[in-house]
């Protein structure tokens, strides 16, 4: 029997049993639905993180000395104890890295987390828990602020300890509706402060703005707020390519300016964006691990429900089986061709699992902020696992059929 005869047997079959066919595939199509759109939006994130958030947040050619690391979730209770021990990074410490990188764009020290919420009041309107920020005036250039409207914090306000305030265009826009900004007088805390500029619009992530924000002079937020115990370094340099030579220069001085002998563990952390984006990988591992084992419980079941479906079909079919071995198939042409049934009906599951997954994540993309991309090989796999499954539970019914007696077959109704 040649093979272009055993496919198109196969197709006649599962078009003539249109309903029973699908039903018989509904668990391996959601179970390949299942991994593509799950693959696809994690994908998506992982390349949204890298793209968007760590870049936005980091910026590629910049890098931060830190207190902690930003993967403090995947630290040891041991190591934990050891880093809430470490020192709180001062002003001496950007001082120390400032010297040792002379050709840096900019060397920036800024408030840490948890980053402080305050209602902030200008007339007789209120804004409420809206982010202030301590900085020094080196931040306004690592972020790459550009500014609508007035000017940006400088050196002299934030030695002089001045009452002044930067804003971002989400305050700007829903707390003065249209007034002129700058030069206003905001109470934050019981406090006057003055508006000297407002940043320009950077826009949404993940449906959170970055425009919702006050910026003042470090000197002047820690007798508010209190010396954060994350305060954080933030270098910028010129190009990329220049960030791994300064790291190490960072961590001399700052192991330099900590006094901490050779063989000393450093009690600070020198890290980029991609430590971030690694964080944010060892999360989606996670997610990698759960995923195979809920798309294996619904293959099976799948592959199952196809196996007795096959051997239903065999029974329903025992007079046909004895007809074609009467004229001559062989063993190996009646195996080849419940195989071929098997391999179909799986391989056209995930073929449609595959289809639906891509929908859905497509839908997830357009209705929410969470970013998906379909990859090829999520797509191959689908349809790679249909075949599998096929091969798998299609042998046995296949070589049931094969080994039924001619004559016995032929006398069945």
């Amino acid at each position: 029997m040649r093979f272009g005869d055993v496919i198109l047997t196969a197709f006649t079959q599962i078009r003539a049993n249109k309903l029973r066919s699908f039903f018989t595939l509904l668990g391996i199509i959601v179970s390949v639905a299942f991994l593509v759109a799950v693959v696809a939006i994690i994908q998506g994130m992982n390349a949204y993180v890298k793209e968007n958030i760590a870049d936005a947040m980091i910026g590629s050619n910049v890098f931060q000395v830190r207190r902690t690391p930003i993967s403090l979730g995947f630290i040891d209770d041991a190591e934990l104890q050891r880093i809430r021990k470490r020192p709180i990074v001062r002003p001496e410490d950007a001082d120390a890295v400032r010297k040792a990188i002379p050709e840096a764009v900019a060397v920036s020290l800024q408030s840490g987390w948890p980053t402080p919420q305050s209602d902030i009041e200008w007339r007789n309107r209120t804004l409420g828990d809206v982010l202030v920020f301590g900085v020094t005036a080196d931040y306004q250039v690592v972020q790459d602020y550009r500014f609508a409207q007035g000017e940006p914090l400088n050196e002299l306000d934030v030695s002089q300890k001045r009452r002044v305030v930067v804003i971002g265009a989400d305050i700007a826009e829903k707390l003065f509706e249209g007034a002129e900004p700058v030069g206003q007088e905001l109470m934050i805390h019981g406090q006057r402060y003055t508006i000297k500029g407002v940043v320009a619009a950077k826009g949404r992530v993940l449906g959170q703005s970055f425009d919702g924000f006050v910026l003042m002079p470090i000197t002047a937020f820690e007798p508010l707020y209190g010396r954060r115990k994350t305060t954080t370094v933030s270098v910028k340099l010129a190009q990329a390519a220049d960030v791994a030579g300064a790291m190490q220069r960072a961590q001399e001085a700052m192991r330099v300016a900590h006094h901490l002998r050779p063989g000393i563990d450093d009690d600070f952390t020198v890290e980029t964006s991609d430590s971030l984006v690694d964080f944010w990988k060892q999360l989606t591992k996670v997610l990698f691990s759960v995923v195979p084992a809920m798309v294996a419980i619904g293959v099976v079941v799948g592959g199952i429900v196809i196996m007795n479906i096959m051997l239903m079909s065999v029974k329903e079919r025992t007079h046909e089986i004895g007809l074609r071995k009467s004229v001559g198939a062989t063993y190996s042409d009646i195996q080849r061709q419940f195989l071929a049934e098997a391999v179909m009906l799986a391989t056209l599951g995930g073929a449609m699992g595959a289809t639906s997954g891509w929908a859905f994540a497509s839908l997830i993309s357009l209705v929410s902020p969470l970013p998906a991309r379909v990859t090829t090989w999520s797509v191959l796999l689908a349809l790679g696992l249909g075949a599998g499954v096929g091969v798998l539970f299609g042998v046995y019914p296949a070589s049931r059929a094969a080994k039924l007696d001619p004559i016995t077959a032929l006398r069945a109704e």
